[in-house]
């Protein structure tokens, strides 16, 4: 399911939901868990945990460099905000009567070129999320990015 796009005073929100059959605690161990982000967004590594704390993106590209993203708002069990260059990254689990849900939030100050790319990219991070959430070993095909990117360049040239 695509993202939703909602153009607000300070530019654009793009916004994911994706129910679980699983309890909130265990989404959240999920989201936050170092060892779980190779599978699922393996760039990302959470070095403090807290608000105000770091979030490291690795290039992975073998030169070790890597950016510190601020944790703009953390809530234990529930809220990881963090920045994303000049826009800012938001995921929310919550309790639902099957399960749980998680609410990913991307603001963004301006559509360009790349925000596409970005919206593709959490979009099928989300799918290796739920395979790692929901315990299925599948991998995501590295097509289905090029499938997603489509989707959305379609859906920001409608905005």
């Amino acid at each position: 399911m695509l993202a939703k796009i909602f153009k607000n005073d300070n530019g654009y929100s793009a916004e994911y939901e994706r129910p679980f059959l699983k309890p909130k605690e265990k989404v959240w161990e999920h989201l936050v868990n170092n060892d779980n982000f190779k599978h699922w967004m393996d760039h990302l590594e959470i070095t403090d945990l807290s608000k105000d704390g770091n979030i490291n993106f690795n290039y992975n590209d073998g030169s070790g460099k890597f950016e510190k993203l601020k944790i703009t708002d953390y809530e234990e069990g529930s809220i990881l905000e963090f920045e994303w260059g000049k826009d800012i990254v938001r995921f929310e689990v919550l309790s639902s009567d099957n399960g749980s849900k998680l609410i990913l939030t991307e603001r963004i100050s301006n559509i360009t070129d790349h925000t596409p790319k970005d919206l593709a990219g959490w979009h099928v991070c989300l799918m290796r999320f739920s395979n790692v959430v929901n315990e299925h070993p599948d991998e995501v095909a590295v097509s289905e990015w090029e499938k997603w990117y489509g989707e959305y360049k379609t859906l920001v040239e409608t905005i």
